[in-house]
């Protein structure tokens, strides 16, 4: 399963002051996530992707939002600082959801 989408980059509000930055997976993508069967997710309710921000890809976890109504995405300091972004700014993502 594989989605890309366009988001704003912002900062975990309850960890601001480590700069926590996360993206949204919009709401569609979302709904078809927590629709899957049974499966593999993981504490909280994480799914393991594959994620693609420019040329960076890396593997990690999404993880519901129940304030936001979707799933977030963490975006690593070291994928920020190697494609120029910072919060508020709007990157194209791709997340592949991996042991479906």
């Amino acid at each position: 399963m594989l989605f890309e989408f366009e988001a704003e980059l912002w900062i975990w509000e309850a960890r601001r002051a480590d700069n926590w930055t996360f993206v949204s997976l919009p709401a569609e993508a979302s709904g078809e996530i927590q629709d899957l069967p049974g499966g593999p997710a993981r504490g909280f309710g994480a799914r393991r992707v594959r994620v693609t921000v420019g040329g960076s890809s890396w593997l990690t976890s999404i993880f519901p939002d129940r304030g936001r109504g979707c799933y977030v995405l963490p975006i690593k300091r070291a994928v920020r600082k190697a494609e120029g972004l910072d919060p508020g700014d709007v990157a194209t993502v791709t997340v592949e959801l991996v042991d479906l």
